[in-house]
């Protein structure tokens, strides 16, 4: 558990936030304490000059192993004074639905908070480059790319307005990311990553609740945030991955920086890369010989491979992107002309794609494992008229078939097995193993890294217990790395 302290020039400015202030004076004499718990500075002390106090508090934080808001490499990128020498950041992707009269005027950014909804994520955006409680921007643009201009803010120089909105915003900023331990008995803190606007998320509100309330039995304090919320990483002990993955994702890349700054992840990076690559499981699958269905690997194709795909498979035949996710990038081609025009497609996105034989069930298998063991059991019917248990391109209500949910001891000892021998190959985390049953034999299809968990559907037998084997899991792994 990490305890926060602000520093400043003037506590003066800071007399109504509920938070422990002081001295710049007070952190150089008093500080580092015996016994003390992590500590995290955020320094409200005017940088602007080299080896001003406000330089001094990040240097001596960085020495005393505090983390440090702003670090001293962010002290020296934004003191220059000269508009030439600026940092500048190109935010031209995240400008197309800005108004150019919201950018003629410079804006103050508070912890990457800004008072226009609209250069919201262009401010957290910057922020999490130059992290800094105060931060103005101006914008310029330069052969139709646009720029932010990015100086450093001293809390004097505010207004009394704008002092009232950073009350607001170094509130909301510690008690959402750097929360103090004031009245709370949490050992740790864990990030659950999550996409609000993202169609088909792992987990629904429910059951992201559900991990939340489950968390705190375990003395952890689980927060929800977006990728724009986690601008730094080291506020939190874990990271908990409840938005789609992919390796040229934001999820792939936070966890990676999480993993590599000490924290327990799930999903962990190896667990990523190896689960959302179908070319890497068929050769997994092969070489450790998991029970999988015929699968061939094509890197090109004329008309004479189409003659052995066709005697080697028959119609219909699956046609997979190696990349997918949700029964996307996944074809089924009934006949030579349909193989052809898929393959023309998918050549045109990927250097590889898969060919497999086509195993019709009424449903497959699906089988959450949590390292090494099984968790729990679904049944996951068809699409209503579909080869798939999704159909992207039903509508809401036909868009996945239904389910039975059961206890994984009912399962048929082949499946698990079959499973656990799959998740063997990716690694000791939380994975959805994708199963068909054909005349009494397991067929696996593929492992997910992301599986669904939403209330409903796949706790319909654990209910909450679910939620507390997670958690639990968690909390071993945080005592394992001795995190506290």
């Amino acid at each position: 558990m990490y305890k926060t302290l602000i520093v400043s020039d003037e506590l003066s400015d800071l007399e109504s936030i509920d938070f422990q202030a002081i001295s710049f004076k007070s952190y150089l004499t008093d500080y580092p304490k015996k016994s003390e718990p992590k500590t995290r500075v955020i320094n409200l002390c005017d940088t602007a000059n080299y080896l001003s106090q406000g330089y001094y508090c990040s240097l001596l934080a960085e020495a005393r192993q505090h983390q440090v808001m702003p670090s001293l490499k962010v002290v020296n990128a934004l003191r220059t004074k000269d508009r030439d020498t600026k940092p500048r950041v190109d935010i031209s992707h995240l400008c197309a639905k800005v108004g150019a009269s919201v950018l003629a005027e410079p804006q103050l950014v508070m912890f990457g908070m800004c008072q226009l909804p609209e250069l919201a994520k262009i401010s957290g955006f910057v922020f999490n480059k130059y992290q800094a409680p105060l931060l103005r921007l101006s914008f310029s643009v330069k052969a139709s790319r646009t720029f932010a201009l990015v100086e450093r803010v001293a809390i004097s120089s505010l207004s009394e307005e704008e002092k009232a909105h950073f009350k607001v915003a170094i509130e909301r900023f510690t008690q959402s990311t750097w929360r103090s331990s004031k009245g709370r008995k949490m050992r740790w803190d864990l990030a659950i990553l999550v996409n609000p606007s993202e169609p088909s998320p792992p987990s629904n509100s429910i059951a992201l609740n559900r991990f939340v309330k489950a968390a705190r039995k375990f003395s952890i304090n689980a927060t929800l945030v977006t990728k724009d919320e986690l601008t730094d990483l080291s506020h939190f002990d874990a990271l908990f991955i409840r938005e789609t993955t992919a390796i040229d994702h934001h999820t792939y890349e936070l966890a990676i920086k999480a993993e590599n700054e000490g924290l327990v992840v799930i999903d962990d990076p190896q667990s990523i890369l190896r689960c959302c690559n179908k070319a890497f499981l068929h050769d997994a699958f092969s070489y450790q010989k998991v029970p999988s269905p015929n699968t061939r690997i094509l890197h090109e194709y004329n008309e004479d491979t189409l003659d052995e795909l066709e005697r080697e498979f028959g119609f219909p035949m699956v046609l997979k992107m190696p990349e997918g996710s949700f029964s996307r990038g996944v074809y089924k081609a009934k006949n030579r002309d349909e193989l052809h025009d898929r393959l023309t497609e998918l050549f045109q996105f990927t250097a590889l794609v898969l060919v497999q034989e086509y195993m019709f069930t009424e449903f497959d298998w699906r089988i959450g494992v949590l390292n090494g063991r099984p968790l729990y059991a679904c049944r996951y019917k068809m699409a209503r008229g579909h080869w798939q248990i999704y159909n992207h391109d039903a509508s809401k209500r036909n868009f996945s078939g239904g389910w039975d949910t059961l206890p994984t001891f009912e399962v048929p000892k082949y499946i698990l097995d079959a499973a656990l021998k799959a998740c063997r190959i990716i690694g000791d985390g939380l994975y959805g193993v994708d199963i068909k049953s054909v005349n009494g034999k397991p067929y696996v299809i593929e492992v997910n890294d992301n599986p669904s968990l939403e209330s409903g559907v796949e706790d319909a037998y654990l209910g909450k217990e679910l939620y507390m084997q997670i958690m639990a899991e968690f909390q071993q792994r945080l005592e394992a790395r001795g995190r506290i």
